[in-house]
């Protein structure tokens, strides 16, 4: 048994050597920022999602632009009619050709059509609103892509932040490993001098098994976060990023913020239901007369891609339908119900927003609160574990009563840690609510 093992052991070592070591990279918070505003698949689909909305728009261009179509037509008929209008288009008729019996009983005729036709609308006032309504929409999108943006940064912020504080919670973690091995090589020496009992150094043990558990756990911590960088930046590779900077409060002007109408997200639903509005008005003047102009120049022959003979159209045409069986009243109050949910939906959005921001603000407050508190706590559980450490040295303090000590000062170091996190977020948070 014991040579299965050994051979079991041998092999791991052999493939732990085998493995590559995960490349440790370090990075700053601009440099991710650059990253992103170039790689994020997130941003690359709004602006996709405004290229969509900018081909709608130029589409509208239909409104003042002629429509020209060309065509070249080929026909072979016996047909009476046919034939006797393609000879008189191809201006080749003669006298026998208004023979009864050649009128009733034509030869084949061939006749090729060669025709550029040109449409231009003049008045279309729907077709107007329509557009008006179109451009809303590409700005919207516009917005929305520049709040993508800001969301972005914000997130940058944040998954840098949770890097930090990864980086911060292992540092924390070593040390208090390191620490516990001191303790466990004391404690070891005393049961060695008869001052403890096995089961106390089976504690301390115990302790420095789950402090090793709580280590491996940070660091996986840290990878987590890398791996969160890695998608922002649509980064494929397995890498572990380091910060350039530790964790600390950061500084921030958060007097007198409040919500920006002009914010991007805000401006964006504003031009929305703008779009909405005009497009009702489209709906509801397509109820009026269309005016368009049309024209149209013509070459026939009777042989193929010639033109000998030729004319041309032109005039103006004056549209109206009058009744599409209620489908147009429908449609119109369809789209003022759209109008009227969209300035719902816009009252609704900027009301949530402020009531969003009051949260923040007073989550702030409480953060700044507990940053205090956890920073008093750890100066308190570090003095605590000193004394508890120096008295057990002595023989006067319980096994129990140092391992607590240890686990107090660790955990208040972590949620002092954690709250400066808190603290940074909610003013970042913050920044991007009221961002302009």
């Amino acid at each position: 048994m014991k040579k299965i093992m050994k051979s079991v052991l041998i092999i791991g070592l052999l493939l732990s050597q085998q493995l590559p070591a995960q490349e440790i990279i370090s990075i700053d918070k601009s440099e991710v920022l650059s990253k992103i505003s170039e790689n994020n698949l997130s941003l690359k689909i709004s602006k996709e999602d405004f290229n969509v909305a900018k081909a709608d728009y130029k589409q509208t261009n239909a409104v003042f632009l002629p429509n020209i179509t060309a065509s070249h037509t080929g026909i072979s008929t016996t047909n009476p009619l046919m034939a006797f209008g393609s000879k008189l288009n191809q201006g080749i008729l003669t006298q026998n050709d208004f023979n009864p019996s050649l009128l009733n009983d034509p030869t084949t005729t061939q006749n090729f059509a060669t025709i550029i036709k040109v449409e231009q609308p003049l008045i279309n006032l729907d077709g107007f609103y329509q557009r008006k309504a179109a451009k809303s929409k590409m700005e919207a999108t516009s917005l929305k892509t520049a709040r993508t943006q800001d969301y972005l940064v914000f997130e940058v912020e944040k998954a840098y932040m949770q890097l930090q504080l990864a980086y911060q919670g292992v540092a924390v973690l070593e040390k208090a490993l390191e620490t516990s091995n001191a303790n466990k090589l004391m404690a070891d020496n005393s049961f060695k001098q008869g001052f403890l009992q096995r089961a106390d150094v089976l504690n301390v043990e115990i302790h420095v098994t789950e402090v090793k558990n709580q280590l491996q756990t940070a660091k996986s911590n840290v990878q987590n976060a890398s791996n969160y960088l890695s998608f922002l930046m649509d980064d494929k590779s397995d890498v572990v990023y380091k910060p350039t900077e530790n964790l600390s409060v950061t500084g921030l002007n958060v007097d007198d913020k409040n919500i920006s109408e002009n914010r991007a997200d805000i401006k964006a639903m504003e031009l929305a239901l703008k779009g909405f509005e005009a497009m009702n008005k489209a709906d509801k003047m397509a109820f009026l007369p269309r005016l368009n102009a049309f024209g149209s120049y013509e070459m026939y022959d009777n042989k193929v891609f010639q033109g000998n003979a030729n004319g041309y159209i032109i005039g103006a045409q004056l549209s109206w339908d009058i009744f599409q069986g209620s489908k147009r009243f429908g449609k119109a109050q369809k789209s003022k119900a759209e109008f009227e949910k969209s300035k719902l939906a816009y009252n609704q959005y900027v009301s949530k927003s402020n009531l969003e921001l009051n949260k923040v603000k007073r989550q702030l407050v409480d953060a700044k609160n507990s940053l205090e508190l956890t920073k008093l706590a750890v100066e308190q559980s570090e003095e605590s574990l000193r004394i508890r450490k120096n008295r057990f040295k002595e023989g006067l303090e319980k096994t129990a009563d140092l391992l607590m000590a240890e686990t107090q000062f660790a955990q208040k170091q972590l949620e002092y840690y954690q709250t400066i996190y808190q603290y940074n977020y909610t003013k970042t948070y913050l920044n991007f609510l009221t961002k302009k």
